[in-house]
């Protein structure tokens, strides 16, 4: 599609640069480890994800619909939907199948294993929504773009979806301070920061909900919602408990991190206790 690329980029930096600025104004946890240093090894993961996928793929989700589209491959292609039914349709559906993907790599522990280095930041913010392994962003892209084969789904829907699973990827994981009316509203139609956040909780039956990126309608649907984090937001700890200090969890050991480090007992095998809050007396 003609003009991709700076679509892309100018709605990136539009979310990255409201988002950061933000946390600047009104964060809601004070951080518990130098921004600079985390900022370092989150952009520094995002780069090398970006350039991997550049050079082991080089034609896009969206060039796998254009090919669909003229070669009348997938499900959609079969029917004369118009395109006010077929690109709402797909990006509910690629919705769908982020959640399931998710769930898949909290299920699957060699999968886990790539999906810790996203787990293990210490802190959240706008560059953590972005903090995946490379060889995450390689399997992600190659289940997205079997199901857009698959379904021939439109090219204009699968531009649309990029644009905004990037946009509530980061948005979802910014220190952001919302009100409650407004976190509750914002509920009924995309992930919000506090609703997401219980997912990077440190306690595993927490970490196992929430998985939803886009719509939350996925969890409360297959029942994976939790609503608010034990601890409360400003208590909760965020991270794994097995990397728990700044040492581990460097650029150059996160990188290889899904080989050496230890899986901890946060895969879907291990559900976890369902977490209560401490008594006061």
């Amino acid at each position: 599609m003609a003009h991709e690329g700076l679509i892309r980029t100018i709605f990136f930096f539009t979310v990255l640069i409201l988002v950061a600025y933000g946390e600047t104004v009104a964060p809601q946890r004070k951080l518990t480890v130098a921004k600079t240093g985390r900022w370092f090894n989150n952009l520094g993961i995002i780069f090398l994800s970006s350039l991997l996928l550049k050079l082991t793929v080089p034609i896009a989700a969206t060039g796998i619909a254009a090919a669909a589209a003229a070669k009348n491959w997938g499900l959609f292609n079969s029917f004369d939907l118009s395109p006010g039914v077929a690109i709402p349709l797909s990006i509910l559906i690629l919705d769908l199948v982020v959640y399931l993907q998710h769930l898949m790599f909290h299920a699957v522990p060699i999968l886990w294993r790539l999906h810790m280095v996203h787990h293990a930041d210490l802190d959240l913010d706008v560059t953590s929504g972005l903090r995946f392994h490379p060889l995450e962003i390689l399997i992600s892209m190659g289940i997205k773009m079997t199901v857009v084969a698959a379904l021939g789904i439109p090219v204009l829907a699968v531009l649309i979806f990029e644009v905004i699973l990037n946009a509530t990827a980061m948005f979802n994981h910014g220190n952001l301070r919302l009100t409650d009316k407004l976190d509750r509203r914002l509920r009924l139609i995309t992930v919000t920061p506090d609703m997401h956040r219980v997912h990077h909780s440190v306690l595993i039956r927490e970490t196992n909900s929430n998985f939803g990126f886009n719509f939350p309608w996925w969890d409360r649907l297959f029942g994976t919602y939790r609503a608010q984090p034990v601890a409360g937001h400003e208590q909760m700890s965020i991270g794994l408990s097995q990397f728990r200090k700044v040492e581990q969890i460097t650029l150059m050991k996160l990188l290889i991190l899904p080989f050496t480090g230890d899986e901890g007992r946060y895969s879907l095998k291990y559900i976890g206790k369902n977490p209560t809050p401490k008594k006061r007396f």
